[in-house]
C-alpha cells in the first residue's frame, strides 16, 4: 500500500495540508499501538506496524519536495542514492555560483530556485496521475536534482 492508498487521497504533488493532518489524525486515533494493548500479538504487530507507515507518510507527504521524489519513486523513475547527471549547462552556472559565494547568494540561489520550480509550476499543480507524461516525469525529475544541489549549496552557506 502506499502513502496516498494509506492517506486515501489521490496521487498529487499538491496535498492540501489540513486534509492530510486530519486524515493523518484519524488514522492514528485508529492504529495507534496503544488501543491494542489487549489485542493479539499479531494485531499489535500490526498496529506498530501501521502506526509507523502513517508517520513516514505524513512526514514525506507534508513537504512538496519529498512529494515529489516519493512520486517519482512510485513510478520507478528515481532510485535511492541515485547519481543522476545533471546538464553541463546546469552544472558550469552552478560552479560559477560556488565560487562566488557571499551574503547575497542566499537570495541568488532563492530566485534561481523559483526560476527553477516556473518550469514545471503547471506540472506541480495540475498533476493527474492518469495523465502525465513519461517526458513530463523526467522533466519534474530533473527539477528535483536541480532544487536538492541548489539546497545543499544553500546549506554549505549556512553552515
Amino acid at each position: 500500500m502506499n502513502y496516498f492508498e494509506l492517506f486515501e487521497i489521490p496521487i498529487s504533488l499538491q496535498i492540501d495540508k489540513a486534509t492530510l493532518a486530519q486524515k493523518f489524525f484519524e488514522l492514528q486515533k485508529k492504529y495507534h499501538p496503544d488501543f491494542f494493548a489487549k489485542g493479539t500479538e499479531y494485531e499489535q504487530a500490526e498496529a506498530l506496524e501501521i502506526s509507523s507507515q502513517l508517520n513516514k507518510a505524513f512526514k514525506v507527504l507534508k513537504n512538496p519536495d519529498e512529494t515529489i521524489k516519493y512520486v517519482l519513486q512510485l513510478k520507478q523513475l528515481l532510485e535511492e542514492e541515485e547519481k543522476y547527471q545533471l546538464p553541463p549547462g546546469f552544472l558550469m552556472e552552478m560552479m560559477e555560483l560556488n565560487e562566488d559565494l557571499n551574503e547575497d547568494s542566499a537570495k541568488q540561489i532563492q530566485e534561481l530556485g523559483n526560476q527553477l520550480y516556473s518550469e514545471v509550476k503547471p506540472l506541480v499543480e495540475n498533476y493527474n496521475d492518469s495523465t502525465i507524461t513519461q517526458a513530463e516525469l523526467l522533466q519534474l525529475k530533473e527539477y528535483y536534482y536541480k532544487k536538492k544541489y541548489l539546497q545543499r549549496i544553500l546549506d554549505r552557506l549556512a553552515g
